[in-house]
């Protein structure tokens, strides 16, 4: 039996094997001194699909004002498909949602299966950086999703405390 799929809080002890599935899932890989400063902030949310102490995924979310930013969604290339991004997705709603929450994300205009990804989680295109992949000039569309609600709603809950609550991080592999 598969043990189930597990949502956690991404730590620097994680960096060798997330350094690992980000060289398989990239191109051009963030560098690991790019995850060790986002890990660092203390206003983001980092997450890791784990299973069987394996990472199998992860996401990296960075709050630098009032908007978050959703800077890397990542899942190794051999086990996309599966509902990991989703999984990875909805627990960072479930920290970071409240009424009026505002997120936005960059992606490469040909990765229709990240789009998708992105509009069934209510983001949607709003504009265009041209040239923004440095390694191919390839244009990024800009997406942005805000949260249902009018925005006057209570603030979403400590992210470092809901993420020490255990159970509620775990998923159904």
């Amino acid at each position: 039996m598969t043990q189930p799929l597990e949502i956690r809080r991404l730590t620097y002890a994680d960096l060798p094997q997330v350094i690992a599935v980000e060289r398989r899932a990239f191109a051009t890989p963030w560098s690991l001194a790019m995850f060790v400063l986002e890990l660092s902030k203390p206003t983001g949310i980092c997450l890791a699909a784990v299973r069987e102490d394996r990472i199998l995924g992860y996401l990296v979310c960075s709050r630098p004002d009032t908007v978050w930013h959703l800077m890397n969604v990542a899942v190794d290339p051999r086990l996309r498909r599966q509902g990991i991004a989703d999984a990875l997705m909805d627990r960072l709603f479930e920290l970071a949602d409240a009424p009026g929450e505002r997120y936005t994300l960059e992606v490469r205009t040909s990765n229709r299966s990240a789009i998708h990804l992105y509009e069934k989680r209510g983001f949607r295109a709003a504009g265009r950086r041209r040239g923004y992949y440095h390694d191919n000039r390839e244009d990024a569309v800009i997406m942005w999703r805000t949260a249902p609600g009018d925005g006057q709603g209570e603030r979403p809950r400590d992210a470092d405390s809901a993420l020490s609550e255990g159970p509620a991080g775990r998923l159904g592999g």
